[in-house]
């Protein structure tokens, strides 16, 4: 057991599992993550405790990471100074499936307002990043109310870091992508109850009071910026040919912005270390899960010979889809996966397996080890500040030995603690 989780077991005495268990679905019952809004947010009650030691480091990665990828997307869509000193692939840039080519010379104050990445804790304790999510990452909200009804239920002597602070960050990512002085009109604008946080949309909209726009109320006259939740992602989707016009005309801005889909290509992640060091001139402070560009021949033949070790992803892909575990598959599926990627090295990536950390979590109404990764989300604000949520949301795999911890595959959520 972790030390910090063990400053936590004396909240926990006296408290049945399941009694926890099932206290916190009941404060969960309108909290829904899934399409037309009949999909219950599922929270284990047991929070994750990290160290104020050890979040201190992470926080700071974390916020460098994400400045150098704001600074990666701008360069992308701007000279590619990048590509023509060598330090990234032309090819990794040119087979982006993300990637506008509207947006080629297009130059905005801000590209990244809002980042959620997922972080793994390695075996020797350490933290990596296992990929970077860009354009519309979601758990924010869910993660500030993991921790009413978290709190509330353990009513903790030791009080983790609170998440006051979300309403301010949202503010200076949204000031600095309409890149003028004084608070912006703003709007979050949401693709309707179909989208599956639809519910965070919401919560999101009233935490800033600022209306909840879907595609039939956009007037872009009214407003200066809006926090787009879309899942259209691209400017050929609807809501993409929607927002192109104003938002390329000036007339409003995005947060986020569309095309940042570069900086979250499964592929790119292989060289945000070296987009750290490049951009900020700085050494990484925190590091990524050994990512393979199977493009390069000679990690081709390698991945290859040892792909039974590897975790293969489509490099498209996304919540989990198409992941392939070599490790546990079956040895029919792993043959699959390598005619897979030799008939087509480019559109998939290979990861080594980082076995993830465990936590207590409550099963049947008892306690059981399950696996567990981080969401905690980064805020980029005016003059290229960033700022980290402390903790961010926590998110667990419900099923014995799973390793993927998406909602869509039985996964769930825990409340975060900083103490």
């Amino acid at each position: 057991m972790q030390a910090p989780f063990r400053e936590l077991t004396p909240e926990l005495d006296g408290h049945d599992p399941a009694a926890l268990a099932d206290a916190i679905r009941a404060a969960m019952e309108d909290v829904t993550f899934g399409a037309q809004g009949d999909d219950r947010f599922h929270l284990d009650p047991i929070p994750r405790v990290i160290s104020a030691a050890e979040w201190e480091p992470l926080a700071a990665g974390l916020a460098q990471r994400v400045r150098a990828l704001e600074a990666w997307c701008a360069d992308v869509y701007g000279a590619r100074r990048i590509v023509a000193d060598g330090v990234v692939p032309a090819r990794v840039v040119e087979t982006i499936d993300t990637y506008e080519p509207r947006l080629q010379g297009v130059e905005l104050p801000l590209w990244v307002g809002i980042a959620g990445l997922d972080v793994v804790r390695e075996p020797s304790g350490g933290f990596l990043v296992l990929e970077d999510n860009l354009r519309t990452p979601s758990g924010m909200a869910y993660a500030v109310i993991a921790r009413e009804a978290t709190e509330r239920l353990l009513a903790p002597a030791v009080r983790p870091r609170a998440l006051d602070d979300l309403a301010d960050l949202l503010w200076g990512a949204l000031t600095a992508a309409a890149g003028r002085d004084g608070r912006p009109r703003a709007a979050v604008f949401t693709d309707g109850k179909d989208n599956a946080a639809y519910w965070e949309h919401r919560r999101i909209a009233e935490l800033l009071d600022v209306p909840l726009l879907e595609p039939g109320d956009l007037d872009p006259d009214r407003f200066d910026v809006l926090y787009r939740r879309s899942n259209g992602d691209n400017l050929e989707h609807p809501i993409g040919r929607l927002l192109a016009e104003p938002w390329l005309a000036g007339r409003i801005a995005l947060v986020n912005a569309f095309g940042i889909g570069v900086g979250d290509d499964k592929l790119a992640h292989a060289y945000v270390e070296d987009m750290v060091r490049y951009y900020l001139g700085e050494e990484p402070l925190l590091g990524s899960v050994r990512t393979y560009d199977l493009g390069r021949p000679e990690v081709l033949e390698e991945a290859l010979d040892r792909i039974e070790e590897l975790v293969v992803k489509p490099r498209a892909s996304y919540g989990g889809d198409g992941v392939v575990i070599c490790p546990h598959a079956e040895p029919a599926d792993v043959e699959r996966v390598r005619a897979e990627v030799q008939a087509a090295p480019e559109g998939h990536i290979a990861q080594e397996l980082i076995q993830l950390s465990c936590h207590a979590t409550v099963i049947d109404g008892a306690l059981e080890q399950r696996h567990v990764d981080l969401r905690p989300f980064v805020f980029l604000g005016p003059d290229g500040a960033a700022g980290v949520l402390p903790g961010g949301l926590t998110r667990v795999a419900f099923d014995e030995g799973a390793l993927v911890v998406n909602s869509s595959q039985n996964g769930g959520a825990k409340d975060t603690w900083i103490v």
